[in-house]
């Protein structure tokens, strides 16, 4: 039954008006990647059997872990599904790990298993960083969340330099953009002001405890979310901040197990 303009002009302003956006597809980027947008949901999951219930339009999640069942059924829910790989260390229980030769490991990195490589060396570090990005696309991922990309301001055992960094974080970028997924950068904030441009969205941890969250500002003011989580300090603690600042920010354990505390909605007094 067709209804009068008047009324018609009504039902378009309320729907307006209480209606959510699709936060789950952002503002597409060049060559129609996704690209999440400030504010946007998220559930970071590393650990544990995975759990899919999470009311989030977007999930990060292992890359080698998940299949390309997972990620579909992801889909299936309407989430979009973020690839997270290890791009700067090497961790030695991944399959493709007796493929790195032992002259790019250097010093561990704090976990288990895990040891810096040497990002100088693109001539056999970009082989081997395309496969596991060829295997992000192959699953149907949505995008990469590239983990240990601040080499260069960390003990490694090589003598990184920031311009030995910027190049392999633009080589990860543009390997990802070549095979159709959107990309973070994973922490690195001192290079954010050089990189924000070659980059989708930006993946942080801590920021808040070490009050260094404004530096995640370019991400924002270029229209692309800024996937944050703190470990140590209470919600109440960070989630003001991260509102004013327009990040995705949530409370989670360090083992990234599907515990998670999000950001409340408003000002809260919750622990």
């Amino acid at each position: 039954m067709r209804r009068p303009a008047l009324l018609v002009a009504l039902f378009l302003l309320l729907a307006a008006c209480t209606s959510a956006p699709d936060d789950s597809e952002g503002e597409p980027a060049p060559g129609g990647r996704w690209r999440p947008r400030p504010g946007i949901a998220w559930q970071w999951q590393l650990s544990g059997r995975l759990d899919t219930s999470v009311d989030v339009p977007v999930y990060d999640i292992d890359g080698f872990d998940h299949d390309a069942g997972t990620v579909a059924a992801l889909h299936d829910d309407g989430r979009k599904v973020v690839c997270y790989l290890s791009t700067g260390a090497w961790e030695d229980w991944r399959p493709d790990a007796d493929a790195f030769p032992r002259s790019l490991l250097g010093r561990g990195n704090g976990w288990e298993g895990e040891r810096w490589l040497d990002i100088r060396r693109t001539d056999v570090l970009e082989p081997l960083m395309a496969a596991r990005l060829d295997m992000c696309r192959d699953k149907g991922f949505d995008a990469v969340e590239p983990d240990n990309m601040d080499g260069y301001a960390n003990e490694t055992g090589f003598p990184l330099t920031s311009a030995d960094q910027l190049r392999y974080n633009r080589l990860i970028a543009r390997l990802a953009h070549d095979r159709g997924l959107a990309v973070g950068l994973k922490n690195d904030l001192d290079q954010i002001p050089e990189l924000v441009g070659d980059f989708d969205f930006a993946v942080n941890e801590q920021c808040a405890q070490y009050e260094e969250c404004d530096a995640l500002t370019p991400f924002v003011e270029a229209g692309k979310a800024v996937l944050h989580v703190e470990y140590e300090l209470p919600v109440r603690r960070f989630c003001p901040e991260a509102r004013e600042l327009g990040l995705s920010s949530m409370l989670k354990r360090y083992e990234l197990d599907a515990w998670r505390r999000p950001c409340p909605e408003g000002p809260s007094d919750t622990p």
